[in-house]
């Protein structure tokens, strides 16, 4: 067997891949060949996009899609509507208004944003299973399944390494990580995935934590953000006021069996206090976590091995 790694430029970050197989090129190039597409399929930035086609006719028609879009909507929304989750995927019109992270970057009108609130609320999202019918009820509602999307992509391209019957694997979707089998540069086989300190340029890190055949989702504060009169806003927003939250969060990291369930949690806690954060992750059977503060303290449940 011959391991290979690449580098792809796709969805607006850095994707690395690493298989080891004895066909490894050949998976890559499929590996490679299904990013692109699910990149068409479900961007909230390419108008030609199926997830554009469900924006484009809210409030007038329902659209059918292909399943897997379908079925990503439906846990979507699934996790959307829950009381006390911070995941919204109807979140749209607040992201094309606010732009955080584009060179457009806007800060809106109070006005404005009173008037995009009734827009995203994901229990105007209707499915119909049946057909795979996605509509929208009120016009100029969009959806937006970014933070979602790069979990379900990792999980799908290790699934097909696993069908290929690969050894070892691991996708990094700039942050969102996801291995199996084997890490060959280390004894004990397990990977050492280093996670972004909030406050230092990219590839400086906090701590490395160490996992096998799991994923490891990080959020943070620091990762698109633009500056207006002299303060700084990040691109992880609140529902209820329209503005980014403000919390004394500043990362949250999951690691889980599967990276979708990861990008859930960190996006359905992230509004909370650190402390609470914790005290919710220590009940949750099958993941542990990872929070930085504000200003600079690192919490972890107990099942989490760090270094360093």
């Amino acid at each position: 067997m011959e391991a290979e790694k690449r580098t792809l430029y796709l969805m607006g970050t850095v994707i690395q891949l690493w298989v080891d197989h004895r066909q490894s090129a050949y998976l890559l190039d499929q590996a490679e060949e299904k990013l692109i597409d699910f990149e068409k399929r479900f961007s909230a930035n390419d108008a030609r996009s199926d997830l554009m086609a469900i924006n484009q006719q809210s409030g007038l028609k329902p659209v059918r899609v292909s399943r897997d879009l379908f079925d990503l909507i439906a846990i979507g929304k699934e996790q959307s509507v829950l009381a006390d989750s911070f995941l919204n995927i109807a979140i749209g019109p607040l992201i094309q208004e606010w732009r955080v992270g584009f060179k457009d970057a806007n800060f809106p009108t109070e006005s404005r944003i009173k008037k995009l609130l009734p827009l995203i609320n994901p229990e105007n999202i209707k499915l119909d299973t049946e057909k795979q019918w996605v509509f929208l009820e009120k016009k100029g509602m969009a959806l937006d399944l970014g933070a979602l999307a790069k979990g379900y992509f990792a999980d799908k391209i290790i699934a097909f390494f696993k069908s290929q019957q690969a050894k070892a694997g691991f996708i990094d979707l700039g942050g969102n990580v996801l291995t199996f089998g084997e890490a060959q540069n280390h004894e004990d086989g397990n990977w050492r995935i280093g996670i972004q300190h909030p406050f230092l340029p990219r590839g400086n890190y906090a701590t490395t934590i160490s996992v096998n055949n799991q994923s490891v989702v990080t959020s943070g504060i620091y990762e698109r953000t633009f500056n207006w009169q002299g303060e700084s806003y990040h691109h992880i927003f609140d529902s209820q006021t329209g503005y980014p939250i403000q919390s004394e969060l500043a990362s949250l990291t999951i690691v889980s069996d599967e990276s979708l369930t990861g990008e859930i949690w960190t996006t359905r806690l992230f509004g909370k206090e650190p402390a609470e954060i914790i005290r919710i992750l220590r009940g949750i059977k099958g993941i542990e976590g990872l929070v930085i503060t504000t200003d600079g303290q690192m919490a972890h449940t107990e099942g989490l091995t760090s270094e360093g």
